[in-house]
């Protein structure tokens, strides 16, 4: 996986990303989480309608890790706004400065986890896609229970500022905001 490519996905990329997501969400997910609410939110979430979407949307930048021959190994989602404010009410209090912008989706398939190639070099471009953005903060939410990516956050510059909320099937599940300034 030395070969991994960074770029900006495009509306052809709709299909590959939702397989993509729904390969890689059920990894960040508590083991409390059912197989039934894990499907649930896929097939809400990450139909290959909502991805064509998602890429159609002027507030949103998707960036993909690709491989030699062109598959998806990992992405990420940034979502901004013309005001820089944090969509959700928890995260609006917690984040400490404005413009921010969200990382609302980072995601490697779990072949690519440890490996060194694919989540540092795709977090790098989304950092950098995000200054570019001209926010001043970037912001995310991680379930508590997801220690691993906590640490990978914590590696790249995040912080604990507060906490928030994610509805999962019938649980409401508690997630860190972690903040990293940009400037």
């Amino acid at each position: 996986m030395s070969d991994i490519s960074i770029r900006v996905a495009e509306r052809a990329d709709a299909a590959a990303l939702s397989e993509l997501a729904a390969d890689t969400f059920p990894l960040a997910c508590p083991p409390s989480t059912t197989p039934d609410a894990i499907a649930e939110f896929i097939a809400e979430h990450f139909t290959v309608e909502r991805l064509a979407d998602w890429l159609e949307d002027a507030d949103r930048t998707l960036l993909v890790a690709e491989e030699p021959g062109g598959r998806l190994v990992g992405y990420s989602m940034l979502i901004g706004g013309a005001s820089g404010e944090p969509g959700d009410t928890d995260a609006a209090a917690a984040v400490s400065a404005r413009p921010a912008i969200e990382l609302s989706k980072f995601y490697t398939r779990a072949g690519a986890h440890g490996s060194g190639t694919v989540a540092g070099p795709l977090m790098t471009a989304t950092i950098d896609a995000a200054g570019a953005a001209a926010a001043s903060t970037v912001w995310l939410g991680v379930n508590e229970e997801n220690a691993r990516a906590i640490r990978f956050y914590e590696k790249h510059g995040f912080g604990k500022v507060g906490r928030k909320t994610f509805r999962l099937g019938d649980r409401l599940e508690e997630d860190w905001v972690l903040e990293r300034p940009l400037a």
